[in-house]
């Protein structure tokens, strides 16, 4: 997959963390071989998170997330601290950069235990190797690599002295098992067709497919199968007109129930928002979740997240619909807020249940994140496509192509009303 065809969310996120100076953004340029980043003398040229897309081989496409220095100071130094914290949550590998002729200081401890209790790979990077005077790099490496029990490489940035070294430590920590995380490959054979449903509509963008549909109909041609692309109400023709039963109807949530009525019971139908869910988030939990719709009383909080920003139509999937369908199931008076892009929530105890995209724009830990956020204080989360199945009575059906997950809806909710 090259750079141009691989969204930010399938990207691996490389994060570079350390006090000012230490010279992360120096760091970045060696990496990616370009002026990516801004590098001055002056400390705190770094302010606020900087995301940036990359080709790194031979890893391939990155997203490489700068940030603000860890020693920064007064309350602007505070603020900005906060955001490169929050850069954590998003980070699938951590490299903490330090000045090799200061060692590490209590700001990089404090960054190096947050990466433990939160089990993220993490690489110290030892800096400005071409300055050392009269201290072996290799035993000094040895050393940390013990103290910390943790990878340490030394680097030159300036001279790109040990930068194949931590492309090496790098790669080392990527996962191999690419098809763990595939949309629909492992459900589907070579030669099979998959019917997709993509309703246009007037929050349909101009043009072109929204993010999910491209990269489910990617995934369905290197599978080696057939993509059918049709809208829901060419869905019936389209079935009667192929030669052989389609082994996966895929359909945008919104219309769940036409396709579901015009779907014989015998084609395995889901929704890209669930296979979204699986491949991104966790589907058992996103099931439970499911059933605390039934349980909200007036007054509850309900926070409708995204991952992205968009603009939003006058008849918005996540802020007029969902809480359309949600009072309409419920029947109580519900308080709905919403957040999106990077800004999850700072108080997630206060909500009743949490109703999340997609993420289809979100890289998988960044997702997981919030999901263990909400796990962990006890508030249910979902996702669109599971919420919209669950309201419509389509949930059992919606989860066929998924065995273990139709497993635990059954063990989860028993008899309970909303799931066929």
């Amino acid at each position: 997959m090259s750079l141009n065809d691989a969204p930010r969310g399938v990207r691996a996120h490389l994060a570079l963390f350390g006090k000012r100076n230490a010279g992360k953004s120096s760091v970045i340029n060696a990496l990616t071989g370009q002026e990516t980043a801004i590098v001055s003398e002056v400390e705190g040229t770094t302010t606020d998170p900087v995301f940036k897309g990359m080709e790194i081989l031979p890893l391939g496409p990155c997203v490489i997330i700068d940030t603000a220095g860890l020693d920064d100071v007064g309350e602007l130094g505070e603020l900005r601290i906060k955001k490169t914290l929050e850069v954590l949550d998003k980070t699938d590998i951590a490299l903490l950069v330090v000045d090799i002729n200061k060692g590490i200081g209590e700001e990089d401890r404090l960054i190096l235990k947050k990466f433990k209790d939160k089990k993220k790979p993490i690489i110290v990077v030892l800096n400005k190797l071409d300055t050392l005077e009269n201290k072996d790099p290799v035993k000094l490496s040895t050393q940390l690599n013990e103290e910390l029990n943790t990878p340490v490489v030394a680097v030159s940035a300036l001279q790109k002295q040990g930068i194949k070294d931590l492309i090496s430590a790098i790669t080392s920590m990527i996962p191999e098992n690419e098809d763990t995380f595939k949309l629909v490959g492992d459900l589907i054979n070579p030669g099979d067709f998959v019917v997709l449903v993509t309703p246009i509509d007037k929050a349909a963008p101009k043009g072109r497919l929204i993010l999910p549909q491209q990269q489910t109909i990617r995934d369905i041609l290197e599978s080696d199968a057939m993509a059918i692309v049709t809208k829901e109400y060419e869905l019936r023709e389209t079935l009667n007109g192929l030669a052989k039963k389609p082994k996966l109807v895929i359909t945008d949530s919104q219309v769940f129930l036409k396709v579901g009525a015009d779907t014989p019971k015998d084609i395995l139908m889901t929704s890209f928002s669930i296979l979204f869910a699986r491949q991104k988030g966790d589907l058992t939990e996103f099931i439970r979740g499911a059933k605390a719709i039934d349980l909200l009383k007036d007054g509850d909080r309900v926070l409708i997240a995204e991952g992205c920003t968009h603009h939003r139509q006058s008849d918005d999937i996540g802020s007029v619909k969902i809480p359309r369908w949600i009072r309409q199931r419920t029947g109580k008076q519900i308080e709905f807020e919403f957040s999106s892009g990077a800004t999850f929530t700072e108080d997630v105890k206060k909500y009743a249940l949490i109703v999340h995209c997609g993420a289809c724009m979100m890289n998988r830990t960044g997702m997981l994140s919030r999901v263990a956020s909400a796990k962990a204080l006890g508030v249910p989360i979902v996702n669109y496509g599971i919420l919209i199945a669950y309201v419509q009575g389509l949930l059992t059906r919606a989860l066929e192509p998924f065995p273990l997950a139709k497993m635990a809806l059954e063990e989860e909710y028993g008899e309970m009303s909303g799931v066929e």
